[in-house]
């Protein structure tokens, strides 16, 4: 990934516009119209304060793996890459420190995942909805998630990974940024359908696509280095777990109106362990295909 400056795509005096002069040369009051305060306003913000501060952050993701990302033209210039800078700074503050999820995350175009309307808000931490009564995940659980999977006993490979609840498909595009190989399941056909029609536009080769129950996986694909899961059970499948290489990972949230993030490590033939990790809130695993 290019290391060269991130600028923002527009003037500041293109965002706050200076008073008007009047025929005599003076300025002359502005009228504001009182309106609610837009995430693109905190998003404008929050760029600004973090420009004032020195930059944080090398990305290692290497150019091959983010070509056809980077290349995906900004149709709006408040969902920028500075825009996405911006998230990534605040993803730092918020604890998150593997640099390659980081720089996964500053890749893909958050914006492209979700309806046009709800541009503006893309890159706040929180989740949106995506239609089927299903949301895309804050953009901290994403790079949590994604930052624990990784950060088992062999460095951060991952050959292969699972991911239970493709969504949108947000979620398998930044896995695809640090593993070798995705494989995603969707139970709704909607979304499913939704997912390749996002990821198309992005050419990503090492993401598969599955329509069908999650919560059966994909056997005849298994072992898997690290399944991740994007709605939340009262337990983990047990399917999942017979899923999991030995020395893999598996990272759920777990549980009903009240939701824990889990990590599951398989540690012999016949053997996991679990750790509780933090509070967190998913949409329900559910069963079947619609």
């Amino acid at each position: 990934m290019s290391e060269s400056d991130k600028r923002f795509p527009l003037p500041l005096s293109s965002v706050v516009e200076a008073p008007p002069r009047g025929a005599n040369g003076r300025k002359q009051p502005v009228i504001r119209i009182a309106t609610p305060q837009t995430a693109t306003q905190n998003a404008v913000l929050n760029l600004k304060r973090e420009l004032s501060q020195p930059k944080t952050a090398p990305r290692p993701v290497t150019a091959s793996a983010t070509a056809a990302v980077a290349s995906v033209p900004r149709t709006a210039p408040m969902v920028s890459g500075a825009v996405r800078a911006a998230m990534v700074a605040r993803l730092v503050k918020q604890g998150i420190q593997d640099k390659k999820v980081l720089a996964a995350m500053e890749a893909v175009p958050r914006h492209m995942f979700i309806e046009p309307g709800l541009a503006s808000q893309a890159y706040i931490d929180a989740s949106l909805p995506i239609g089927h009564h299903q949301t895309i995940s804050q953009p901290y659980i994403v790079a949590r998630m994604i930052e624990v999977l990784r950060a088992g006993p062999n460095g951060g490979k991952l050959d292969k990974v699972l991911e239970i609840g493709t969504g949108c498909g947000y979620q398998a595009a930044v896995l695809s940024l640090v593993a070798k190989d995705v494989f995603s399941i969707e139970r709704i056909k909607g979304l499913h359908e939704l997912a390749k029609g996002n990821l198309r536009p992005l050419r990503i080769a090492n993401i598969r696509l599955q329509y069908g129950d999650g919560m059966l996986g994909l056997p005849q694909v298994a072992p898997f280095d690290g399944i991740i899961l994007a709605a939340a059970g009262l337990e983990v499948p047990q399917a999942l777990l017979d899923q999991l290489s030995i020395g893999g990972r598996l990272v759920a949230p777990v549980g009903d109106r009240h939701q824990v993030l889990h990590l599951v490590e398989r540690v012999s033939k016949f053997e996991w362990t679990n750790t509780k990790l933090e509070d967190c809130h998913f949409v329900p695993l559910r069963p079947g295909v619609v």
